[in-house]
């Protein structure tokens, strides 16, 4: 429940003051305010769970947080001033697993994520090469066949060849799978003979001719062809990015699944000083065959977890582990409902080696973020954690489960005892919950993502709410929304009983994400001291009519006091 704040102001230097005048303030030496909201009602998040009407900004950070008379003190004859007019206002959003740089590409891709059909993907292929002169890559946007397409399947090389045959085209999904024409395999040297590599494989037809579908580290050989884009590109598409992240609320987010290139881009980015998202990378260097040379790329230069700033930091390792539950990878103690050869899933590393990855990340103090989705994959995760645990203390470290969809109670609270984090994503089950349900059944897809049972067996401060974009859409309020009713868009309820409330979702995108960079003292509430990261929301998010809240538009978004997003 939220309290009131109204007669008191709270100070960044930890003095309360109520009625005091100018000339008073002054001789407090309190200075004026580059910038204050007033006449809002502003959900702190802070501990008491606080309701205010105003604050104050000095800075780039919040300098006080009070009612209207309280605040008006902090008005100077430079104070920027801006009347909410009784609009509401939360804490910056924190997105704790995005992958935001596609939401930068759309210039540069194909988009695949109309496609309601074969015949639709392939349309879109063909106009898109028509662009292109003959030799040039075309890339898609990520999309979801299994769940996207009427023909529940993935497009073959001899169909895309059919719309595009000049050109090599390599076809993204959201993860896990991908296509590829003949030109582009032809570029990657994969041909009928090429074996398939561990923890992945090349489809192929009864002839053994590649159908060009890619499962799993099998992606990597193809994807290692695609030319990279230009710097110039690369740093206009992560600030696009930004943009489109503001323009949601998201003024911090991790980025799932980063490449060293990618890091030296946003380093550039934000050296410019032109960031306007706070980003907490997860490093993902491929792991090599030999252990020693992945403990060369974890000794680097020194540098580990928690290295950066409040712009750009080191916030682990990412290490892939399973699959998912609508491509049938994910790694599940039960068999497959429809298997005939006793299928679990996949993994993509042995548990052993596994264990081995994890231990050499613990001993040059990186964290480590594993991602997970199927309960067995969690049970070895788990062991890999422990096992590391035994040479080199995790407890305080806030390791990591990402996605842990079919996570289990009793694996929570391993997890628990370890200090483990886990970081899910709810809009996972928006448009692919009905996919859950016919690969995995009713009740599983019910138990996917029980956020409920998660918080009451971990506590809100152990978890974070991402989106996993673009997987899934990138609107937290879509997510708070599914949070909140576990509705499909046909607003069929699945895991009825895993519904939470709306203070505890926003926490999962606020004061509980903070603590994944373990920045719960530097942002995610509204307190004096904290980083000026906030958001105008168009609608009360605590009061309106409960199908509204994906509705929820941003108004304005700032980071570090400054404005980074205007909707009017």
């Amino acid at each position: 429940m939220f309290g009131k704040l109204k007669a008191l102001v709270v100070l960044g230097v930890g003095m309360c003051v109520a009625g005091i005048t100018h000339a008073a303030a002054e001789q407090m030496g309190v200075s004026p305010a580059e910038l204050v909201l007033i006449k809002g009602k502003i959900l702190t998040m802070d501990l008491g769970s606080t309701v205010a009407e105003a604050l104050a900004v000095r800075d780039g950070k919040i300098l006080a947080v009070g009612s209207n008379a309280a605040i008006k003190l902090f008005e100077g004859p430079q104070t920027q001033v801006i009347d909410l007019a009784g609009k509401t206002v939360v804490p910056g959003m924190i997105d704790t697993h995005a992958h935001f740089k596609a939401a930068g590409l759309a210039e540069y891709v194909v988009n695949m994520s109309r496609a309601k059909s074969v015949a639709d993907a392939l349309d879109a292929l063909k106009s898109f090469a028509a662009t292109k002169k003959p030799g040039e890559w075309i890339i898609g946007s990520a999309w979801h066949p299994p769940s996207q397409l009427a023909e529940k399947r993935y497009l073959t090389r001899q169909e895309i060849d059919s719309v595009a045959p000049n050109n090599p085209v390599y076809l993204r999904t959201v993860g896990h799978f991908s296509m590829a024409n003949t030109l582009a395999l032809q570029k990657a040297g994969v041909d009928k003979g090429t074996p398939n590599p561990s923890g992945g494989s090349f489809e192929r037809d009864t002839s053994g001719e590649s159908t060009g579908v890619l499962v799993e580290t099998a992606i990597d050989r193809v994807e290692k062809a695609v030319p990279p884009w230009s710097e110039d590109d690369e740093i206009r598409q992560f600030r696009l990015a930004e943009g489109t992240l503001n323009s949601f609320g998201i003024t911090s987010v991790v980025e799932g699944a980063t490449e060293a290139r990618d890091v030296r881009t946003l380093q550039k980015l934000a050296l410019s000083g032109d960031a306007s998202v706070r980003v907490g990378v997860m490093y993902r260097p491929e792991p090599p065959a030999e252990m020693s040379a992945w403990e060369a790329i974890m000794s680097g230069n020194g540098a580990s977890s928690g290295f950066g700033d409040d712009w750009l930091k080191f916030a682990g390792i990412k290490i892939f582990y399973d699959g998912g539950m609508t491509l049938k990878t994910a790694l599940t103690r039960e068999v497959y409902p429809d298997s005939h050869d006793d299928y679990h899933g996949i993994a993509q590393q042995t548990p052993e080696r596994l264990k081995q990855l994890v231990s050499i990340c613990n001993r040059y103090n990186w964290r480590v973020g594993v991602h997970v989705v199927g309960d067995l994959g969690i049970d070895q995760v788990l062991d890999a954690f422990e096992a590391a645990d035994k040479e080199k203390s995790i407890r305080d470290r806030r390791f990591i489960l990402i996605h842990a969809s079919l996570i289990r109670p009793e694996q929570m609270e391993r997890a628990q005892k370890l200090g483990v984090r886990i970081d899910f994503q709810n809009v996972f089950m928006w448009d692919k919950a009905a996919t859950v349900e016919r690969f995995l059944g009713k009740a599983t897809a019910d138990r996917a993502v029980p956020t409920k049972t998660l918080i009451e067996k971990m506590s809100l401060n152990n978890l974070g709410a991402g989106t996993d974009f673009p997987v899934n859409p990138i609107n937290p309020f879509l997510n708070m929304y599914i949070m909140v009713t576990r509705k499909d868009p046909n607003g069929k309820v699945y895991g009825a009983s895993e519904a939470i409330s709306r203070e505890q979702a926003l926490r999962l995108y606020t004061s509980a994400a903070s603590r994944y960079m373990f920045e719960e003292q530097r942002k995610g509430s509204l307190e004096p001291g904290k980083l000026a990261d906030l958001v105008v929301l168009s609608a009360d998010f605590m009061t309106l009519p409960e199908d509204e809240i994906k509705d929820i538009k941003v108004e304005k978004t700032l980071v570090g006091g400054k404005v980074v997003f205007n909707r009017f």
